[in-house]
């Protein structure tokens, strides 16, 4: 269905709304075309933009096939793209920020490998090339001679910050390309190939971010189911206003993925195998076709049924030790070599290669208390208490969550641990670490009319220090500390 597609806009304020935003959007994309113009020497075809998203709940459980709850916000990615005729035809990238992200050319060839070793900002461009080509190639169309592109990309996500900065770049520029080739897509087809193609950066990364980069809607927050993907409207309480402020701790997801992130997901697949096997199935079973957590729920579930209970933990608090396992142990319960087991994966590999503790009863617990707190969310939504009880309960839910990623997962540092205490004592209904954690930003539930003094007090106790010490300027505090509602998905423009 049309209404299905990825929207294609021709003025700003179909995406942007009018007023003082849109005036200053303007002014942005006018830079942007004189970029490209000044590079290349041609206007650009066309632009393409996706957002950014905070995750208000639901972390670190998408690849682990559970639905999470994020929004978009109105930080975005834009790309401005167009066809060029060379031999060989080449992938001319640029970034409107030139001194901190230096002009890149590839070939154009989407077999090419992305360079993980080489790790350059437009490496991104390249997963969501690759993605498109990927994508039209299993649809079997016929794709013709390859194409040469030109492209200048401008962000507003901060990078680092867990808001899915990575995820913006790579769906901006799949539907810059996708478009560029004379191509359109689903909204639902575009969240799947882009998830895909991110991972040729080297994360094992869910389906939150580009789903709900491509598949939000101004007004509503979105409940991100997989498997198939699909996104519920839901809708938040008009009288709480969700605060996002940056710990400037950079969680850098790709450079350190065998560490933090690809750590955790192959700790969550450890667990997930080992509970299968304990729970009664066949080894090679366990070995072949468990890959997540949510691959084994049902057995959990039965298990704990039997014992007067439908939550999936029964089976981890019975079966999984909170002492950590190490590689030698996972073998013997699994009769395999974990380097057999994990062979093609690559990412998994690497993982193997520099851990030798592995916490499975704490990653299991998180995983499914985290993902029973997306839903009690969701439903807190939709009770007819008054607005002041429903926002007590998601803060409540929110508080919960930061407690379990920072305790259970591990993923939170010194930084997020002070920001979301200040953010409490400041006001906050529910404060907690969002996105990957390891640094980024914390999202904090404030009452309406609280927003601006609860912006103020964190600027005065969080950020003055830095100012103070040189670190970060006065005039850039609002990039660091802002409300949001929830914004636009992705578009194309053609202005």
């Amino acid at each position: 269905m049309a209404e299905d597609l990825v929207p294609v806009f021709t003025s700003l304020a179909e995406v942007y709304g009018d007023g003082p935003r849109l005036e200053e959007q303007s002014c942005r994309y006018e830079k942007l075309r004189q970029q490209f113009v000044h590079h290349f020497g041609r206007e650009p075809e066309l632009f393409a933009r996706a957002p950014g998203r905070v995750n208000l709940i639901g972390e670190h459980i998408d690849y682990e096939g559970y639905a999470v709850l994020p929004m978009a916000i109105r930080q975005d990615t834009v790309v401005a793209i167009g066809r060029r005729s060379e031999q060989p035809p080449m992938l001319h990238i640029a970034n409107v920020d030139s001194s901190e992200f230096q002009a890149c050319s590839f070939l154009a060839d989407p077999s090419q490998e992305v360079d993980r070793a080489n790790h350059v900002w437009a490496n991104y461009f390249i997963c969501g090339y690759k993605g498109v080509h990927e994508h039209l190639v299993s649809k079997g169309e016929v794709i013709g001679a390859t194409v040469g592109l030109n492209a200048v990309v401008d962000g507003t996500v901060p990078i680092g910050a867990g808001l899915s900065s990575s995820a913006a770049i790579v769906c901006s520029s799949a539907i810059a390309v996708l478009t560029a080739l004379g191509k359109s897509s689903s909204k639902k087809e575009v969240a799947e190939f882009s998830t895909t193609c991110e991972r040729h950066i080297g994360t094992q990364s869910g389906g939150m971010d580009q789903s709900i980069s491509v598949m939000a809607e101004r007004g509503v927050a979105k409940l991100i189911d997989f498997n198939p993907i699909r996104a519920s409207d839901v809708v938040l309480p008009k009288t709480g206003s969700f605060v996002v402020a940056n710990s400037l701790t950079e969680s850098k997801k790709a450079e350190t993925a065998a560490t933090n992130y690809n750590n955790r997901v192959v700790e969550c697949r450890l667990a997930a195998m080992v509970l299968a096997v304990k729970l009664g199935m066949q080894l090679e079973e366990a070995r072949t076709s468990v890959n997540t957590l949510s691959d084994v729920e049902g057995l959990c579930v039965k298990y704990a049924s039997a014992h007067g209970s439908s939550s999936p933990e029964v089976a981890v608090e019975k079966f999984l030790h909170e002492t950590p396992y190490n590689i030698e142990e996972i073998e013997d319960i699994l009769q395999e070599k974990l380097s057999i087991i994990m062979k093609t994966s690559p990412t998994s590999l690497a993982v193997l290669a520099v851990a030798t503790q592995f916490k499975l009863y704490q990653r299991a617990k998180h995983v499914y208390t985290e993902a029973r707190r997306v839903h009690s969310f969701r439903a807190a939504t939709l009770q007819s208490d008054s607005e002041e009880v429903v926002m007590k309960r998601l803060g409540e839910l929110m508080n919960e969550s930061h407690a379990s990623c920072s305790l259970l997962y591990e993923c939170s540092c010194p930084e997020l641990e002070s920001l979301v205490g200040l953010c409490r004592r400041n006001g906050a209904i529910g404060s907690r670490l969002t996105g990957a954690g390891w640094g980024g930003c914390t999202v904090s539930l404030v009452k309406e009319e609280e927003v601006q003094s609860f912006i103020s007090a964190l600027k005065e106790s969080y950020y003055q220090p830095l100012v103070t010490k040189g670190k970060i300027k006065e005039e850039d505090l609002d990039l660091y500390v802002f409300a949001s509602k929830p914004a636009a998905g992705a578009a194309v423009l053609k202005l």
